[in-house]
C-alpha cells in the first residue's frame, strides 16, 4: 500500500537474450508504459512495467547500478539481482533525456538512504559497544565463571574456544600496572579513614580487644574491595573477549562474500573474452564479405547497366551497413561492461598481488577493442568509397540509358516512316 508511483513514460522493453547476452530479445509488442515507483514503508525505488498480465520489467535500482546510451533513442541497464540487462527504445531522444535524468535522481536518492542507514547502524553498535553488559548467552566464553585467578592458557582446557587474549587488551581502559596502583590507592586511602576512625574510637576506650576488631574489620572491608574490584575487571575482560569473537565471525563472512564475488568477477571476465574472440571472427567474416563485395562491383562494372545487378548491389550494401552499425552497437556495450567490470574487480582485489594480472588482462581486452573499433571505422570508410563510386557508376549509367532510349525513339520513328510507306 506504501509503494506509489512517482514518474511514468512510454517505451518499448528489450531483455538481452540469456543464451547468447549479445542479441535483444523484445519483451513487449508496443509501447508500453514504464514507471518509477517509491515504496515508503521499505525505503527503496523501483521500476515496473507491465503488458496485459505480464511483468515486462520488475528491478529494484541500487546506488552501483548505471543507466547507459547507447543511441539517440535507445538506452539500457543491468540489474543483477534480476540476472538480466534491460532495454528500452523510445519514440524521441527528449524523452530518453527525461527517463536518464530520474534514473539518476532516484539513484542519489537510493545512495543517500543507503549511507543515512550505514550511519545508523553504525551509531547503535558504537552504541553498544559503548555500555558494557554482561550476559550468560553473550558468548560461549562469557559464560564461564572464573572464581579464582585465571590460568594460563596452556593450562586451561577451554582455552582454544576463546579468541586470543592479545586481541582484547588494547580495549581495556587500563592495564595491569595501572589496575595495581589504583588498588593500592584505594587501599592506602581506606586504610587511612580506618586509622583515623580507630584512633577516634581508642580515645573512647583503649583496650586491646577493641583495636583487634579494628584491624579484622579494616583487613575485610580492604579484602572484599580488592575482590570486588577484580570481579568487575574480569567481566569487562569476558565482555571484551565475547566482542572479539563476534567480530572474527563477521569479517569471516564478509571474507566469504568476497571471495564468491571474486569468483563471479573471473567467470564473467572469461565470457568477456570469449564474446571478443567471436567478434574478432565477425570481423573477419565482414572482411571476406567486403573482399567479395569489390569482386561483384567489377562484374557489375562489366555487365554495363544492368538493373537486375544494381538492385542486388545496393541490398548487399545495406546489409553490410547493418551489420556494421549491429556490430558497432556491440562493441560499445561491451566497454561498458568492460568499465564496470574493472571498477567492481578493483574494488574487490584492492591490496591483493592478483589485481595487477586482472588489469592486464583489462587492458589487453580494451586495446583488443579499439583494434575493432578501427576495424570498424577501416569498413565504414570502404562503404563511403564504394558508395560513392556507385554514384558516380549510376550517373553513367543514365546516361547511357538516355542515350539508349533517344536511339530505341529513333528506331521507333524510323519504323513507323517505313511501316506508311508500305501501307501507302
Amino acid at each position: 500500500m506504501g509503494e506509489q508511483p512517482i514518474f511514468t513514460t512510454k517505451a518499448h522493453v528489450f531483455h538481452i537474450d540469456p543464451k547468447t547476452k549479445r542479441s535483444w530479445v523484445p519483451a513487449s509488442s508496443q509501447a508500453v508504459n514504464v514507471s518509477f515507483f517509491y515504496d515508503s514503508t521499505r525505503n527503496l525505488y523501483r521500476i515496473i512495467s507491465v503488458e496485459g498480465s505480464k511483468a515486462v520489467i520488475n528491478s529494484t535500482i541500487t546506488p552501483n547500478m548505471t543507466f547507459t546510451k547507447t543511441s539517440q533513442k535507445f538506452g539500457q541497464w543491468s540489474d543483477i539481482r534480476a540476472n538480466t540487462v534491460y532495454g528500452l527504445g523510445f519514440a524521441s531522444e527528449p524523452e530518453l533525456n527525461k527517463f536518464i535524468e530520474k534514473f539518476q535522481e532516484v539513484k542519489e536518492a537510493t545512495r543517500q538512504a543507503a549511507q543515512q542507514k550505514a550511519q545508523q547502524q553504525q551509531q547503535q553498535t558504537n552504541g553498544s559497544a559503548s555500555t558494557p553488559v554482561t550476559s550468560a548467552s553473550a558468548s560461549p566464553c562469557s559464560s564461564r565463571s572464573v572464581p579464582t585467578p585465571p590460568v594460563p592458557p596452556s593450562q586451561t582446557p577451554e582455552a582454544d574456544d576463546c579468541p586470543p587474549i592479545d586481541h582484547v587488551v588494547s580495549s581495556l581502559p587500563s592495564n595491569v600496572n595501572d589496575l595495581a596502583n589504583t588498588l593500592k590507592s584505594s587501599l592506602v586511602a581506606h586504610q587511612r579513614s580506618q586509622s583515623l576512625s580507630g584512633l577516634q574510637a581508642s580515645k573512647a576506650t583503649d583496650s586491646p580487644k577493641h583495636q583487634a576488631k579494628d584491624k579484622q574489620s579494616v583487613a575485610s572491608l580492604s579484602q572484599s574491595t580488592v575482590e570486588a574490584q577484580l570481579r568487575y575487571e574480569n567481566d569487562r575482560l569476558k565482555l571484551a573477549l565475547a566482542q572479539s569473537s563476534a567480530n572474527a565471525k563477521k569479517w569471516e563472512v564478509e571474507l566469504q562474500t568476497l571471495k564468491s564475488n571474486n569468483a563471479r568477477l573471473t567467470g564473467a571476465l572469461q565470457e568477456s573474452t570469449a564474446n571478443v574472440e567471436e567478434w574478432k571472427r565477425q570481423l573477419q567474416a565482414l572482411k571476406e564479405e567486403n573482399t567479395k563485395m569489390k569482386s561483384r562491383v567489377l562484374e557489375l562494372e562489366a555487365s554495363h547497366g544492368n538493373p537486375e545487378a544494381i538492385a542486388e548491389l545496393r541490398k548487399e550494401i545495406g546489409t553490410l551497413r547493418n551489420k556494421k552499425e549491429t556490430l558497432e552497437e556491440q562493441v560499445n556495450n561491451r566497454d561498458n561492461e568492460l568499465e564496470q567490470m574493472r571498477k567492481r574487480i578493483e574494488d574487490n582485489h584492492q591490496g591483493q598481488s592478483a589485481s595487477q594480472k586482472v588489469e592486464d588482462k583489462l587492458k589487453v581486452l580494451l586495446a583488443d577493442n579499439e583494434g575493432l573499433r578501427s576495424s570498424v571505422s577501416r569498413l565504414q570508410e570502404q562503404l563511403d568509397t564504394t558508395k560513392s563510386s556507385n554514384k558516380a557508376k549510376k550517373g553513367a549509367l543514365e546516361q547511357l540509358n538516355q542515350r539508349l532510349a533517344q536511339k530505341i525513339q529513333e528506331l521507333k520513328d524510323i519504323q513507323h516512316e517505313i511501316s506508311s510507306l508500305l501501307n501507302s
